[in-house]
């Protein structure tokens, strides 16, 4: 009779080859995170004041109140079923397609925090407040259909679009993206690094062979 040990031992070794893999995956993803804490702390500070400021314009100011707090600003209550700053809005309710999209565009940003590197700080900062803005923005949408906006900037007759501490935030990430592709940068110590650089080559004392020694006698 023959034995179920061969057959099996495949399979095994395919589970502990998975096993493996995902453990090395979380440890790569850990890598990645470490030293990016602070980053992480300044979009939950954006999450945290976007969500406070605008719980305090529902608590406090009445939908399509206007508020005047000095020439050129005011503070308002209105719904936005759209993007930032009211584009796309879709009177009566929200659109769906608009939510996936903020949530494929949060995955992608934080796909690109993850893979950023830890020294490249003015980028990781730009990244973190464009995660808490999009963050608190999308909660609301998912939640009630639309965004509180409440920022009113004027100048004269003309008023800019409404907006929100998260739409803020998310404009001064783009812009910081932005303004880091653009400037000129230098190699940053740390930033790449070579495996086995300035070590000798396994077997080896480290002495580099010169052209006219080869096939010498020893003692020449």
């Amino acid at each position: 009779m023959e034995s179920a040990t061969p057959t099996t031992q495949p399979a095994a070794e395919t589970a502990a080859g998975a096993a493996t893999g995902t453990a090395a995956g979380r440890v790569r993803f850990a890598e990645r995170l470490a030293g990016k804490s602070p980053y992480l702390l300044v979009a939950l500070a954006v999450l945290a004041l976007d969500q406070w400021t605008k719980w305090l314009v529902e608590r406090h100011l009445p939908l399509s109140a206007v508020e005047p707090v000095f020439p050129g600003f005011n503070l308002t209550h209105v719904r936005n079923t759209g993007v930032a700053f009211g584009l796309f809005a879709e009177p009566g309710g929200t659109s769906w397609p608009l939510a996936l999209l903020g949530i494929a565009a949060l995955a992608a940003v934080g796909a690109y925090f993850i893979l950023a590197p830890r020294n490249h700080r003015l980028l990781l900062t730009a990244l973190g407040l464009i995660l808490g803005g999009a963050v608190g923005n999308l909660l609301d949408r998912l939640a009630s259909g639309a965004v509180t906006d409440f920022i009113d900037l004027y100048a004269g007759d003309f008023h800019w679009y409404f907006f929100n501490a998260a739409d803020s935030a998310i404009t001064v990430g783009i812009v910081l993206m932005a303004w880091e592709s653009l400037r000129p940068h230098r190699h940053e110590e740390g930033e790449f690094e070579v495996a086995g650089d300035g070590e000798a080559p396994e077997g080896g004392d480290g002495a580099e062979a010169v052209p006219g020694d080869i096939g010498r006698p020893a003692g020449a």
